[in-house]
């Protein structure tokens, strides 16, 4: 989640201090470019995973250096359906932090916040598959920044009732449903803007 987000936020800067995006907007809207660059980088994550867990299991199944269960294959899919839903909840997030800085020296600060919130995700979804049934665990894997890392732990491990991952997928879409429209509209104003953009003003400034 980190790496690919991190792509789509480098990506913006980079068109942004180049000036390319200027000439990209002259023939598509702001919502278009960002929409193309989620789903293209998107799609890129979601087949190097795929492809890494299928030579993963073939190569270990083949010399024989470990042995899988047979809902292997069910567990990598769990795993891709979540990482779908968490890619597109934070690439909106990533790609903000990214167009409201104009360097990839500042881009680090700005990315900061979602760093920490994936890297404590990461420790809760680890932490979860000595405890699943914690409070801490079920909360997580509820919420929308979080499930991704925590809910296919308590999935694969038969801790998570029906209701709970129904309800973690209903959250993560619309959360993401809600997200990525104000996403794109803080993208729009702040990507022609130079220099550190502040969220709020940017907001206001279209509301003004």
């Amino acid at each position: 989640l980190f790496a690919y987000g991190y792509w789509v936020a480098a990506g913006v800067v980079e068109e942004k201090s180049s000036r390319v995006v200027e000439v990209l907007l002259a023939t598509l809207r702001p919502s278009h470019l960002l929409r193309g660059k989620i789903l293209g980088i998107g799609l890129l994550g979601l087949l190097q995973l795929l492809l890494i867990g299928l030579v993963a299991l073939f190569v270990s199944n083949a010399v024989g250096s470990l042995e899988f269960p047979t809902g292997a294959i069910a567990t990598m899919g769990v795993v891709l359906v979540w990482f779908v839903l968490g890619f597109f909840f934070y690439a909106g997030l990533f790609a903000v932090a990214g167009s409201i800085v104009t360097r990839q020296e500042d881009l680090q600060t700005t990315m900061t916040p979602l760093t920490i919130l994936i890297i404590a995700s990461l420790i809760i979804g680890l932490s979860a598959t000595g405890d699943p049934d914690s409070t801490l665990a079920v909360v997580a894997s509820l919420l929308p920044f979080s499930s991704p890392l925590v809910m296919p732990t308590r999935i694969v491990l038969g801790d998570a009732a029906p209701w709970e991952v129904v309800a973690s997928l209903a959250i993560s879409v619309v959360s993401t449903a809600a997200l990525i429209p104000v996403a794109t509209k803080i993208y729009s104003r702040a990507l022609l803007r130079p220099g550190r953009v502040r969220i709020r003003q940017v907001l206001r400034a279209g509301a003004d």
